[in-house]
């Protein structure tokens, strides 16, 4: 249909909107009412616009069926934690991690863990429902707090989003601006080395407090472990096969598919359950039965179950981001944004908030990737930018902030896994601070110099 005239700013709109999703924060009441909220608030405004209804509510439908994959992939994770603690993959790697962690600043160690495993899985949530809940457990064991724990493991995971050949942002990010990804790796390298080399120094420093403690924790849980699963190096094969798997190019979907499929068999021959109870843990969750009570409140997953609150959330996130696209909402404040750039560092500081709005305000960091490499690619060329350096700053800024917000979609993912809400984890996911302040810095490095360079050529002349 034509273009029409809103009766209402689209600022304003995106105001309302987030304020709803904020509400439901505040009053603790299910993160999707604050979405549906916002959802029956554009929609009343654009059909007062000019919008048919029959129009906006076929916008909300062809979203569900959007992110019908993705939602079989949050299926999966739930069942994949499940599995891997009911199997005693995650107990294992934890009783020989008790072994071999003592006396090792363990808060760096797990992020470097972290962000290699995230490197070669290529998927953030991935790593953490699988390695991140054995090294949770084993921080556990060493009196880590469990926000400072996950704050660790979140910023190691989420090196997949940003850099991983595997992962569908990355790949999303490499279309939208139409480099490789050798060309993307090269640039982002600039910011990546730094960052990553000043959060293991911030998380070695503060992992030194917990180098001197009691160990004798480390033994009563692996003795607890040793009592309620029968533990082998056998099962450690599990983590390895999914890492070949993933680093092979083999889908999401597909590898989880293997995971589950092979955790169930692990469970029946070495902890001896029932093909029912294999069934019953994957849907409804499972709940570790050792002598520690402590313990035992770690080895917990709801399963298939528990992920249904947060499939809600997706899609209805996912519909107000697309009814925000139908009616133009999102463009005209991208216009506004973009206007009166004309150096370099600007150009880049510009492109890192437009992206970190897009992704608070959109709860999801496909469109901070897709709206600013659209709206931004032509003034890369016009100050003879590279745009890979536009693609770095993206994954820098609007990527890497994702899983400090409550109410984005990866923040609502690791809620069920770990245990802990972004509000409580997010002061302590140290690289989703460092990074974009390091990409900041490097702008003004970079480009500030060669203005001065182009300056001094000028005045030669």
């Amino acid at each position: 249909m034509s273009k029409v005239k809103l009766v209402i700013n689209p600022a304003i709109i995106m105001a309302v909107s987030l304020f709803f999703i904020i509400g439901s924060i505040v009053f603790s009441v299910p993160l999707y009412y604050g979405f549906i909220a916002g959802i029956v608030f554009t929609v009343i405004v654009l059909k007062k616009s000019g919008y048919a209804l029959k129009e906006l509510l076929e916008t909300i439908v062809s979203a569900v069926f959007e992110v019908k994959n993705l939602i079989i992939v949050i299926l999966f994770i739930g069942a994949t934690t499940s599995i891997w603690l009911a199997s005693g993959v995650v107990p294992t790697i934890m009783y020989y991690g008790f072994t071999y962690m003592e006396g090792v600043n363990f808060l760096m160690a797990a992020f470097l863990i972290m962000t290699a495993v995230s490197y070669f899985m290529g998927t953030a949530i991935g790593t953490m429902s699988t390695v991140g809940i054995s090294l949770s457990g084993i921080g556990l064991g060493l009196g880590i707090p469990l926000n400072l724990m996950v704050g660790v493991l979140v910023s190691g995971a989420f090196i997949a989003d940003k850099i991983s050949p595997l992962s569908g942002l990355v790949n999303l990010t490499m279309t939208a601006i139409n480099r490789n990804y050798k060309d993307i790796l090269k640039s982002t390298l600039v910011t990546l080395l730094p960052t990553i080399a000043i959060t293991a120094a911030i998380y070695y420093i503060m992992g030194l407090n917990y180098m001197s403690g009691d160990y004798s924790k480390l033994i009563l849980y692996k003795n607890a472990i040793a009592e309620g699963f029968n533990t082998s190096k056998i099962l450690l094969l599990l983590p390895v096969v999914i890492l070949v798997l993933s680093v092979s190019g083999l889908k999401s979907i597909y590898t989880l598919c293997v995971g589950i499929g092979v955790g169930a068999v692990l469970s029946i021959v070495f902890q001896g359950m029932t093909m029912a109870e294999v069934i019953n843990s994957i849907l409804f969750g499972f709940h570790g039965k050792t002598p520690s009570e402590e313990l035992n409140k770690l080895l917990v997953s709801g399963g298939m179950v528990a992920m249904i609150e947060a499939i809600f959330i997706v899609i209805s996130a996912i519909s107000l981001v697309k009814i925000f696209e139908k009616g133009n909402i999102l463009m005209p404040l991208m216009d506004r944004l973009v206007s009166g750039i004309n150096t370099k560092i600007n150009l880049v500081l510009r492109t890192g908030f437009i992206s970190t709005i897009l992704t608070i305000a959109t709860c999801d960091q496909t469109a901070g990737i897709i709206l600013p490499a659209r709206i931004l690619n032509d003034k890369y060329k016009e100050l003879e930018l590279d745009n890979a350096v536009l693609a770095r700053t993206i994954s820098d800024t609007g990527v890497i902030v994702a899983p400090l917000m409550p109410w984005n979609i990866n923040s609502f993912l690791i809620k069920p896994i770990m245990g802990i809400t972004a509000a409580q984890y997010a002061p302590y996911a140290a690289l989703c601070y460092v990074c974009p302040l390091v990409s900041v810095a490097a702008a003004f490095l970079l480009y500030r110099s060669k203005n001065h360079k182009n300056i001094q050529k000028s005045n030669d002349v």
